[in-house]
């Protein structure tokens, strides 16, 4: 890498966040729209699970891709394909055609990803990343502040497919800075195929259960399983250091990105607010969690974490409750502010070897495992309860509370 090399890394690195944070408020702005438009109110965890599961399946032919193509012809595969399933999910009439686009626009994310975070990880020291990581969370800051607005506006003005695809340019933006600072492929060794699939198949049994809790306790399961098997030993007892670190990023997500993935139809549909409400409300947490994590990242205190995730679980469980409007906003602003403390502390731990002897490949391919298995076991869980009925939907909020409780224990055992 050149001298210019990790300055241009991290400029990437928080690009693709920023690109992140748009493509995050697009979707969850959109989702009761489309929902509606597209006859999917019962079929709410193939419109919110698709995008996760084409990742998992992306994770094993990664490295595959990119030691056989090289990074630049692994980018342009993976942007034709990005842009293909946007269309595809832009021009769909069923959920399932839908849920098809993002799958493959997920799959094509998913190819760069273990190389973005290995070359982090690899180039980048502890310090740098810490900053990467507050800098990073600074970018939902902006698309907090206007996406559901803007996304909100624009799809008045030209409807909810044209503005699927508001979040090309900066995800084009991002990777191509990524690609340009680490031009060689990064130590990324395949990963294996069998127990990596296990993750997105039991998500899959959990999408289709339709709520019907025997296939979806095997399917949660098979995901966990599928999980465990990729993790450094000791992360399903918690042992102290990265492997307790990684057990919380996984029900930090579970819970964090569950809950945050359904708040407008909790809204809309629970609370019969309307949806500019909230898209207000929606914008809380991530605004509170990016301003929050600028001062968290220079704090040094290792109780951050722990405290962090149980102001987010006290403010998921209070989100259920229900209230005025004024009420909800400032509960998931809470929400958004303890993760803001517990992030960059939880992110690090995750991702520093200290004595284990863990590669920078593995660091990545754990991290990326463990916050993405959560996120997709947050939202097949969830659109699978809330698919069901109303009652549903607050039943998946209080599974939410219960894994980021969890995680704020998980985050008690450091090294």
């Amino acid at each position: 890498m050149s001298r210019s090399g990790p300055l241009l890394l991290s400029i990437g690195v928080v690009a693709i966040e920023f690109a992140a944070a748009v493509t995050g408020f697009v979707a969850s702005t959109l989702l009761p729209v489309v929902a509606v438009d597209l006859a999917a109110k019962d079929q709410l965890g193939l419109l919110i699970a698709g995008t996760t599961l084409g990742l998992f399946v992306a994770l094993p032919l990664a490295s595959r891709v990119l030691n056989r193509l090289g990074a630049r012809a692994t980018l342009a595969a993976g942007m034709i394909s990005y842009l293909g399933g946007l269309a595809l999910a832009a021009t769909s009439q069923t959920a399932w055609v839908f849920a098809l686009g993002q799958f493959c626009a997920g799959t094509a994310s998913g190819l760069l990803g273990v190389f973005g975070i290995s070359a982090a990880i690899q180039h980048l020291d502890d310090r740098l990343r810490v900053r990467v990581v507050a800098v990073s969370s600074a970018m939902w800051i902006v698309p907090a502040l206007v996406g559901p607005a803007a996304t909100l506006g624009l799809e008045q003005l030209v409807g909810w497919r044209w503005t699927l695809l508001l979040p090309v340019p900066f995800v084009l933006f991002g990777r191509l800075l990524v690609v340009r600072a680490v031009r060689s492929p990064v130590d990324a060794a395949p990963r294996p195929w069998g127990r990596t699939l296990l993750i997105p198949l039991g998500a899959l049994v959990v999408v289709l259960s339709a709520g019907w809790w025997p296939p979806a306790i095997v399917g949660a399961s098979v995901t966990v399983v599928g999980m465990m098997s990729l993790m450094p030993t000791g992360t399903a007892r918690l042992r102290p250091g990265t492997p307790a670190a990684l057990g919380a990023m996984m029900l930090f997500g579970v819970g964090y990105f569950g809950a945050d993935s359904l708040i407008t139809v909790l809204l809309t549909d629970g609370f019969r607010m309307s949806l500019g409400q909230a898209a207000v409300i929606l914008s809380a947490a991530p605004l509170g969690w990016a301003v929050t994590s600028l001062v968290a990242a220079q704090l040094t205190s290792p109780h951050l974490p722990a405290i962090g995730l149980g102001m987010t679980a006290l403010a998921t469980g209070a989100i259920a409750l229900g209230g005025s409007f004024p009420v909800l906003l400032i509960a998931w602003g809470v929400g958004g502010i303890g993760v803001g403390l517990a992030y960059p502390g939880l992110y690090v731990r995750a991702t520093t070897a200290g004595s284990s002897g863990f590669t920078a490949t593995e660091l990545a391919t754990a991290v990326i495992t463990a916050e993405c298995t959560g996120q997709l076991l947050g939202r097949a869980i969830g659109g699978a309860l809330a698919s069901t009925s109303t009652w549903g939907l607050f039943a998946s909020y209080a599974v939410f509370t219960l894994a980021l409780a969890a995680a704020a224990l998980a985050a008690r055992a450091r090294s």
